[in-house]
């Protein structure tokens, strides 16, 4: 029996794939409870005898991270928590408080979603065939228009194209959604879209039967602060008993396709509808809590140990990131790179990092414990997909899963972080590149570029060097080999750590941080500078790709004679905006004022899509509404392309 999806409303809800292909719904009666420590328990005898009398509190010993301790189990809920903290001036150690019962249950009985945990292992790479029927909803039209829904297409075996009026578009959706009963619905922009179908459907007394019970649960808007930026998560309609991907919004679909959310769930723990809407910092969190309750161990709910006053030198000398060796811009033939595999959870389970580890290494750690295992299916993974592309996808979120968990251990709030771990973390990342370096020198070989977790080094074997690494380092790593490749400069002159790009030795071509990279360059840009480095490609040296400049030359010649007669919709640039008033014009800010004059909401880290109209006012129009766009200032971003490009040739004639 597959698990495709759960929820608790005062019961578990579980909807089970049988062998047969019948999807099955039964709940389970469970009750939420809770673990209390308090330091001094006669200072606060009152409160315990209420909870005892009044929930059943009784004492007990419970296990945590740093052991065993003290306490009492109260069988209540997160209302009656959040009391005791009030009532104890937020001087009590509550645990297991803000856990989804339906996740906690499901570690209770060692089972995860979309995996026969009889047949199958959760880390296993061997996926297999999903036993689902998938279908695939595309709504004609854009979701922020009030017109009627006049198409929808529906491709499963075949592909339907329903037409009409929108009662009869809307008829014929529902009944064909019937009449397949998929489990799972792929529907692009169906955050938006639901909501609005569902209405409309329901005027006219059509029943959408998204969902197997007729009823959704709700997942609000968010806006939150990660790394740096604004991100923000749209509301959603969460349908019981079908996994239903928005696969525009959908991170992680867009990653890793449905092989990833599967995989995801079945390690998370969570139903796949909710692994494909949660960031990967919530799903490496959601693995370590599942892991926590498999094993017994209390999940904290606030966390006890904010870090200690330190004095500045030792805070600068522990607080440092990661090392970077800056390259001086050029094209160079005949390049390795040598990387790191998943390098900072890497070094968690290499030097046991935990919170309760720092000063206790005679015990393996909670954190290298429940990551190795993920390490081990993510080298595993990242091996196969080189000869078989259909890894890619699991292997995209284990990379995503494995990356956040790095920043989650200096997250004040993450249950199992501590700001010292991460900074140790970081302390042995610098180490390790530096002895990468130092090895690659003894060797002969000349190092060109180095950042955190990857080194580029011109001379061989590179094989021979990639194994000094791993035995001086104990870390496994990868090793690419570029026919050529690219540093491009920063505007002093000096080379960019993050901007660059090579051909592989297998013909591939692998770019970062150019414009055709970027998520908010305009596809009429991207386009162009795609096609170039698609034609040069076919170079496999710095003499070939010399000769190819007349070509490359030609392409954007003929972008640029052709962009007055290109669609506005192909101009279109797509960023975050990271806050909703502005003090200076800028084109994010008109593009908010433009969202709310369409009567459309905006909230910080939403991404809006506009077409520039006149770049020295910072006019815009929405990108779904744009008619004309200002023509110099889009003939200067698609130079800017071109002399990305340009540079390489530049360094092939000399």
């Amino acid at each position: 029996m597959w698990i495709t999806d759960t929820c608790y409303r005062d019961v578990v809800e579980i909807w089970e794939l049988s062998p047969d292909g019948i999807t099955r719904h039964r709940t389970v009666p469970y009750t939420p409870s809770f673990y209390l420590h308090l330091e001094d328990p006669a200072v606060h005898w009152e409160l315990l005898e209420a909870l005892e009398s009044d929930y059943g509190a009784e004492e007990c010993t419970f296990r945590t991270v740093h052991g065993d301790c003290e306490g009492y189990y109260v069988p209540a809920g997160r209302e009656v928590a959040m009391a005791i903290e009030r009532q104890t001036g937020f001087h009590a150690d509550l645990y297991n408080v803000d856990l989804r019962p339906d996740h906690r249950y499901l570690a209770g009985e060692g089972r995860v979603p979309c995996c026969n945990e009889e047949a199958e292992s959760r880390f296993s790479p061997e996926l297999s065939s999903f036993p689902f029927r998938t279908i695939e909803v595309h709504i004609r039209g854009i979701p922020f228009s009030k017109d009627p829904v006049r198409s929808i297409d529906v491709v499963h075996e075949r592909h339907e194209q329903l037409r009409g009026e929108e009662t009869a578009v809307l008829a014929d959706l529902a009944a064909l959604i019937a009449a397949i009963d998929p489990h799972v619905v792929l529907f692009p922009h169906s955050d938006l879209w639901l909501p609005r179908i569902l209405s409309a459907a329901g005027e006219r007394g059509i029943v959408l039967p998204f969902s197997r019970s007729g009823r959704y649960r709700k997942l609000a808007e968010k806006s939150y602060w990660s790394y740096g930026r604004t991100e923000y998560r749209a509301g959603s309609l969460i349908p019981d008993g079908r996994i239903l991907i928005d696969t525009t919004q959908s991170f992680h679909y867009r990653e890793s396709g449905l092989a990833g959310i599967i995989l995801g769930a079945r390690l998370t723990g969570l139903a796949p509808n909710l692994t494909a809407r949660f960031t990967s910092g919530t799903l490496i969190s959601a693995y370590e809590v599942y892991e926590a309750l498999r094993m017994g161990i209390a999940v904290p709910f606030r966390k006890s140990d904010p870090e200690a006053v330190r004095r500045f030198c030792d805070l600068k000398a522990a607080d440092r990131g990661g090392m970077m060796f800056q390259p001086v811009p050029g094209l160079y033939d005949e390049v390795s790179e040598i990387d790191f595999t998943s390098l900072y959870p890497s070094i968690i389970v290499l030097y046991n990092l935990s919170p309760e580890t720092l000063d206790n290494h005679g015990r393996k750690g909670f954190l290298p414990l429940v990551l190795e295992p993920l390490l081990t299916l993510r080298k595993e993974t990242k091996a196969r997909k080189v000869s078989d592309p259909s890894y890619a996808g699991i292997d995209s979120i284990l990379k995503w899963m494995l990356v956040t968990c790095f920043g989650y251990t200096g997250y004040k709030n993450a249950k199992f972080g501590q700001i010292e771990v991460h900074e140790k973390i970081t302390g042995h990342a610098r180490d390790i590149l530096l002895t990468a370096k130092e090895c690659a020198e003894e060797m002969g070989f000349d190092v060109l570029h180095g950042i955190v977790d990857c080194l580029w080094v011109r001379g061989g074997p590179a094989a021979a060097l990639k194994a000094r690494i791993e035995e001086k380092t104990g870390l496994t790593t990868t090793l690419d080999f570029y026919d050529w490749i690219v540093f491009l400069p920063m505007p002093g002159g000096f080379g960019a750590y993050n901007r660059y790009y090579g051909r592989l030795s297998t013909g591939e071509i692998k770019v970062r941080g150019i414009m055709a990279r970027r998520g908010d360059t305009p596809p009429y840009i991207r386009t162009m500078q795609e096609s170039i480095l698609s034609v040069m490609s076919k170079a496999g040296s710095r003499a070939e790709l010399e000769g190819l400049e007349k070509r490359a030359r030609r392409i954007y010649r003929e972008a640029e004679s052709g962009l007055p007669d290109a669609p506005p919709s192909s101009m279109a640039i797509r960023r975050q905006v990271s806050r909703l008033t502005y003090s200076h014009r800028c084109p994010e800010a008109s593009a908010v004022a433009a969202c709310r004059a369409a009567g459309i909401g905006v909230e910080p880290g939403m991404e809006i899509g506009y077409v520039v109209t006149d770049a020295r006012t910072w006019s815009v129009e929405l990108d779904w509404v744009a008619r004309r766009f200002d023509l110099g200032y889009y003939r200067r971003l698609l130079w800017k392309a071109w002399e990305e490009i340009a540079f390489a040739f530049g360094q092939a004639r000399e």
